[in-house]
């Protein structure tokens, strides 16, 4: 944490989005010397302080979509198979569990769609 400022500025507040929407961490922005603590940046989203929240929330599924183009070029980019592979397993792993809809393994949920049928199906009995 660099105890930072942690009154609202749109200026502050404007350039933590655009750095989470590149898919950079929080953690790692808070870290930068003059940035609030997360505590304070997500304070600000769960107060919604002029209408943050929307923003830190769109900012956040933006950089999903960043890490997912950073997913796409590590066969291109990896300097060994090997620290390719680790790296893509990790990015992927992490994308299925913040946005399993979109990044999530289909066959896992087509499972919970049949399971779904089949329960619906009970219930009619």
């Amino acid at each position: 944490m660099s105890g930072g400022p942690t009154l609202y500025r749109e200026p502050l507040a404007e350039e933590i989005l655009a750095r989470l929407a590149l898919g950079e961490s929080l953690r790692s922005i808070c870290r930068t010397e003059g940035m609030p603590a997360e505590s304070t940046i997500r304070t600000w989203a769960m107060e919604d302080r002029r209408g943050f929240a929307a923003r830190y929330a769109r900012a956040r599924d933006l950089g999903l979509d960043a890490l997912a183009d950073v997913l796409l070029a590590i066969p291109d980019e990896a300097p060994d198979a090997a620290s390719g592979r680790l790296r893509f397993e990790v990015l992927r792993w992490y994308l299925s569990k913040l946005a399993p809809k979109r990044y999530g393994d289909r066959i896992e949920a087509a499972a919970k769609a049949a399971l779904s049928h089949e329960e619906a199906l009970r219930e009619l009995e």
